[in-house]
Parts: structure tokens; C-alpha cells; sequence
């Protein structure tokens, strides 16, 4: 089996969530954040509101999900058992 030679690098894969986690929760108030007051700013309403903040919210998962994919590279998350560190 392909996958049996490989093991979970832990410390880099706490690094990546911890990193994940604190990044994810800034990007995603800062896209609340946004919709709010860019609503507010121009009494929009708040359907606009809230869809301000839908389209705000997927631009800051996509990137989130960028940061993941280059983060797991610089930290690989799998180790091979005969590879040497």
C-alpha cells in the first residue's frame, strides 16, 4: 500500500491549524466587518448587507484555502518513514 509509508508529521500539522485557525477568524470578521460598515457607510439595507458580507465571506474562504495549500507545502503535514529529516 502506497499510504502505509507515510506518517503524520504532527508538529507541523498543529503549526498549520493554529496558523489556519488564527488567520481564518481575522479574515472572516474583517469580511463581516466590511459588509457592515460599506452598508452602513452608503445606507444600502440590510439585504445588501448581508450579501456584502456572503461576498465578502467566499473571498475570504478562498483565501484561507490559498493560505492552507501554500502553508502545507512549506510545512509538509506527511513525513516518509525512510526519509531522512
Amino acid at each position: 500500500m502506497p499510504s502505509s509509508d507515510k506518517s503524520i508529521n504532527w508538529p507541523s500539522l498543529i503549526t498549520v491549524c493554529s496558523a489556519a485557525i488564527l488567520i481564518g477568524t481575522e479574515l472572516l470578521g474583517a469580511a463581516w466587518a466590511s459588509g457592515w460598515a460599506l452598508a452602513g457607510f452608503f445606507q444600502l439595507g440590510p439585504t445588501v448587507e448581508v450579501v456584502l458580507q456572503c461576498v465578502f465571506g467566499l473571498v475570504a474562504f478562498y483565501a484561507i484555502f490559498v493560505f492552507l495549500r501554500q502553508a502545507s507545502r512549506v510545512e509538509p503535514i506527511f513525513k516518509r518513514e525512510g526519509a531522512r529529516s
